[in-house]
């Protein structure tokens, strides 16, 4: 009889779980950020500015998700929506300069976040560990 494997549950629960713990550690530094914000910012920081339905694609929310999250972000003065130089027709979202704040706080959180995650693993285990995650993301998104 072969044993129940767990993997998408454990993964699952560690999401939570770590969700959970960086929202905390954030919140420890005075910054109340919503993960699917963060997601976003994320990816602004590491790609630039780009048109809302890349960005949906990136951060994998949904159209109607992804607007309610950037109306809160640019409610609070993070985000901003203009129009593409190259066609008018196209919004694309750019950070502000008070995101400058919010980065440099993310990434302290996000490295520390890092030496928690990979306690006691050595840099081996990570590197198998980490290839063996974008084997299953590729399977999922094959």
């Amino acid at each position: 009889m072969t044993p129940a494997r767990q993997g998408g549950f454990l993964i699952a629960k560690v999401h939570q779980a770590a969700g959970r713990i960086f929202a905390r550690m954030l919140r420890e530094h005075g910054m109340e950020i919503h993960p699917a914000h963060g997601r976003i910012l994320y990816v602004l920081w590491q790609e630039g500015p780009m048109a809302i339905h890349d960005l949906a694609r990136r951060v994998s929310l949904g159209k109607s998700t992804l607007t309610s999250a950037l109306d809160r972000l640019e409610a609070s003065g993070e985000v901003m929506r203009v129009r593409s130089d190259d066609d008018r027709r196209k919004i694309v979202i750019r950070l502000t300069p008070q995101t400058k704040e919010t980065k440099k706080l993310y990434e302290e959180v996000s490295r520390t976040m890092t030496r928690l995650f990979y306690r006691g693993f050595t840099d081996g285990q990570i590197a198998r560990f980490e290839q063996d995650l974008a084997s299953i993301l590729a399977n999922l998104e094959d």
